[in-house]
Formats: C-alpha cells, structure tokens, sequence
C-alpha cells in the first residue's frame, strides 16, 4: 500500500510540477463538446451526454472523472449551445469546471459545414491539506483552496460532413497558476491545443469503419496522440480499439438502444510501469437524444 500511494504522489508530482492536463477520455469521439465549442449543435438534435471514468482502478487517489453535458442547434437559425459540467478528482485535489459554448455553422459546399464555437468557463479548484503530508503543516499556502473560483476562454473550429470530421480547438486560453511561492507555481493550468479527426468508410451495408485521431499538445508535457479505430454492425453494435501513445491500448463497445439512446463502454490497459500497480481504467457512458432540428438524421454518426 504506502508503495502505491508513493508511485502515485511521484507521478502526481511530476504532473503538478509542469503542467495540469485536461481529463482524458478514452471515447473521445463522443465527448467533444468538452474539447471543441464549434461541435456544440453539429448533430442536429439535442444531445444530451453522461459519462464516468474511473483511471488505474487499484491505485490509491487515482483520477476519477464525472462529465455531463447538453448541446442543440438553435432552429431555424446557423447557431448552435452547449452546456456541460467535469468534476475531476486527483488524489487531494477536486475541481468543477461549469461550462456554456455557442456556435455558428456556415455551409462550405452541399455536403460540409464549418462551425466556429467559443466556450466560457468557470473552475471551483479544492484542495484537501488533510489528504497530504507537508513539512509545515501550518503553511498558510496551503489553507486557502477552497472554492477557489478561475474563469477561462476558449475557442475551436470544426469542419463536418456527414462522413468526415476535423476539429481544432483551444478550450481555456488563461494559463492558471496556484500556490505561488517566490514566482514558483506548483500547480500550474498549461493551455492545452486539440486536434482532431475521424472518416467513416462503408465496407457493406450492413458494415461501417471509422478511424479517428485526437492530438493533444500541452507545454511541458509529452504530446499525446490517440489513435482509434471502429466498426458498426447494422447501426447498432459498435467495436474497436484504441491505441495512447506510450501509455495505453484500450477496446470500447457500444450499443444504439434506441433510435434516440446509445450506450458506450470503454477499458484501457496501461502499458508504462503502471501497470503493475492497476489494473486497469474503465470509462462508460450514455447519449440521449431528441428533438430533430434536421430532416434526416446523420447515420452513422460515431462522432
């Protein structure tokens, strides 16, 4: 146990020390009003999306992450909202970020759209000094994290057609900094760069294959590519892997339950030194949807 908790205060550490990364998501391709405001009413119905991500189950004060969110066009105009909620859990830390996204969607040509997005946000950063182990436990520093309130911007772009995506997005431009100490940040919020894209090829009709691509680029911190790909049977069932580089391979699974209800599933396996501390993180979700702003619905939609 108290090898666990060491490994996992170095690894927290090295991560405080540089930079804090946004949540990760292994289904990223579902989850991208989060990452990209100009996603915000791109399906042409009201989404409405719930997620849990429970990362290297086994290792003691690993991260959790709770995500929710809604996003609709508006009709009868090219606007689009989103709204959506993170609680993000890392050892002795919680934060709550509450975010509201607006687009516009201009049509390039009959058949692709580009949406430009920005996002608003709101963090409530808490620290929990019970949780750790400092050498003054009277430092002051230390005392004053609770509900500590940060707003933030961001903007993306986001280029669609029924088939294709590209998106490229910055969701917080203000680098955030606490527990300053001589101009020395510990815990620093570095801005975080996405970019993103997925093709869905018809191999029969009864068979689809999506590739998809997530690149995340953080300062002082490895760049992070996901790499995915996955088939649909029938438009129902839904199975591929997925590949983090030197960090993951994941499967996923999904089912369209109803016409309106998808529920999705998700296992990484970690391939650093972790893995033999954890075993594993899991990550489900649910897509809820109404409200047909569009004449047809896009199918398949993975994304």
């Amino acid at each position: 146990m108290r090898t666990r908790i060491l490994i996992f205060t170095l690894v927290l550490l090295s991560t405080l020390s540089y930079s804090q990364q946004d949540a990760q998501y292994t289904q990223y391709m579902y989850n991208t009003i989060n990452i990209n405001p100009g996603y915000a009413g791109s399906r042409g119905v009201m989404s409405i999306f719930g997620l849990h991500r429970t990362q290297w189950v086994g290792l003691d004060g690993a991260p959790t992450t709770n995500a929710f969110s809604l996003n609709s066009p508006i009709e009868n105009s090219n606007l689009g909202y989103g709204l959506s909620f993170v609680n993000d859990r890392i050892g002795p830390t919680v934060e709550n970020m509450i975010s509201a996204d607006v687009s516009y969607t201009i049509n390039t040509s009959d058949t692709y759209k580009l949406s430009f997005g920005v996002k608003a946000t709101a963090d409530l950063f808490n620290l929990d000094p019970s949780k750790l182990n400092p050498a003054n436990q009277g430092d002051p520093m230390l005392q004053n994290f609770n509900n500590v309130f940060t707003p933030n911007i961001g903007a993306g772009v986001y280029f669609h057609s029924d088939k294709l995506y590209l998106g490229l997005s910055v969701p917080n431009f203000l680098e955030t900094k606490r527990y300053n100490d001589n101009d020395v940040a510990v815990y620093s919020e570095k801005i975080n760069t996405y970019l993103i894209g997925g093709y869905v090829f018809t191999i029969s009709p009864s068979l689809k294959f999506k590739p998809a691509f997530l690149t995340k680029v953080v300062q002082g911190a490895p760049l992070q590519l996901d790499v995915s790909g996955n088939f649909l049977f029938n438009d129902k069932f839904m199975f591929g892997a997925a590949w983090r580089w030197s960090a993951a391979m994941s499967v996923m699974a999904g089912f369209q339950i109803t016409e309106g209800i998808y529920v999705g599933y998700g296992y990484d396996l970690e391939t650093t030194k972790l893995a033999n501390y954890n075993s594993g993180s899991h990550e489900i979700f649910l897509r809820f949807e109404l409200f047909k702003y569009q004449s047809r619905m896009v199918s398949p939609r993975f994304f």
